[in-house]
């Protein structure tokens, strides 16, 4: 790990951060053209929508800078969605995402869960790379899906894979 991030703290949600949810993830949905209906419950309200039911969000933080985000969103006791990673723009590049990934991997593990999911687009390149390289691999889009411009299914089976330092 570089010294830059170790200076980084992943930590669960604070309320004093939600506005940085909202702010990082609506930057690149919306810059990718992907901001939907479905995204604002999460947004808008990450306590009832995530929290509530058991999942947790995370950030990265530096000297009480948010960098970067993630969500658990729990599906089941066994299914957890990864959703809405998002990086500060001038912060990508120094691991930040593989740490918050790595956050939601743990605790998908912590609360034994199964599985760990996330649906996305063909547009985000970099974060398709950034979960392959993580162990997610591609499978057939569920028919039930909440957002319309998701093209993009990967999962991650807990139960067959050691845990790592990624």
């Amino acid at each position: 790990m570089s010294e830059a991030a170790d200076k980084i703290k992943v930590i669960p949600y604070q309320e004093r951060y939600a506005p940085d949810f909202i702010r990082l993830n609506r930057a690149w949905l919306e810059g990718f053209g992907l901001l939907e209906d479905a995204d604002a419950k999460h947004l808008n309200s990450p306590r009832k929508s995530i929290i509530d039911h058991g999942g947790q969000v995370f950030f990265a933080v530096e000297k009480e800078v948010v960098l970067g985000t993630c969500a658990a969103i729990r599906k089941s006791s066994k299914f957890i969605e990864i959703a809405k990673l998002a990086v500060e723009p001038s912060a990508q590049g120094r691991g930040i995402g593989r740490m918050l990934t790595k956050a939601v991997i743990d605790y998908s593990r912590d609360v034994g869960a199964r599985k760990v999911f996330l649906v996305s687009s063909t547009k985000l390149k970099s974060a398709l790379q950034l979960y392959e390289s993580m162990g997610f691999v591609h499978a057939p889009l569920p028919e039930k899906l909440d957002y319309a411009s998701a093209d993009v299914y990967m999962e991650l089976m807990l139960s067959d894979t050691i845990s790592s330092d990624f």
